[in-house]
């Protein structure tokens, strides 16, 4: 049996896992749950690894695989979803697997995780992508990570992420932003009043903070595709 924050943190990762496709950052997760420290974190994680809930994988940054739901989170059609951790990993077992369609969409570029740089409007080439993958009804594209300002968003140098293209964003949102017309960057957006700042998940990186009329969104991050 869970406790109440065992329970709240394991339904926050599955949520943010299925909106985003990508997992929070441990800071995300400390914030959600009003904890002081990032260790808590550690130990509610710790916690649902052995009584089965989740299972950490290693030699990626921060992967944890989510085994199972308890019965009062159960959604039809819930499969297991890798998110960040930093354990070693252990033998896939072998699950039953329905067909999956993939649809091609336009890769666009490279993309900033860290420096902007010049906007990107040329299609390179195309990348298949689950269909499942693509929320909503809109547009999406694709973009090549270049830079390390997200990777504890689990958004590494080297990775592909699908955007759906929109020009507006909710806070906590990761977004492809036009920085004063002429600079692109990937990062999380947050509103203040008449301001906004553009987050990156790296201590590394400072927050900018702009004016709006200086940031315009390109799209919304909602999945990512990583080769081995």
């Amino acid at each position: 049996m869970l406790t109440r924050k065992q329970l709240d943190l394991l339904d926050f990762i599955h949520k943010r896992l299925q909106r985003d496709g990508v997992p929070p950052s441990f800071d995300e997760m400390k914030e959600a749950l009003d904890l002081r420290s990032k260790s808590g974190i550690h130990r509610l994680i710790t916690a649902l690894e052995e009584r089965g809930f989740i299972r950490r994988l290693a030699h990626r940054a921060r992967a944890i695989e989510i085994v199972k739901l308890p019965e009062a989170m159960e959604r039809p059609g819930f499969s297991p979803r890798v998110i960040e951790g930093d354990r070693a990993p252990r033998p896939a077992r072998a699950l039953p697997v329905a067909p999956v369609q993939a649809l091609e969409i336009p890769v666009m570029g490279r993309i900033a995780a860290g420096t902007p740089i010049e906007a990107i409007s040329e299609v390179s080439h195309h990348v298949a992508v689950p269909g499942s993958m693509l929320s909503g009804s809109g547009q999406h594209y694709a973009l090549e990570v270049r830079g390390d300002s997200m990777i504890e968003a689990g958004i590494n140098d080297g990775d592909v992420v699908v955007i759906r293209e929109q020009s507006t964003a909710e806070n906590g949102d990761i977004v492809v932003a036009l920085v004063e017309g002429h600079e692109a960057t990937l990062k999380r957006f947050r509103r203040r009043g008449d301001m906004i700042a553009l987050e990156a998940a790296n201590p590394a990186y400072e927050t900018r903070v702009l004016r709006a009329d200086q940031v315009r969104v390109q799209g919304r991050l909602v999945g990512l595709i990583r080769t081995y």
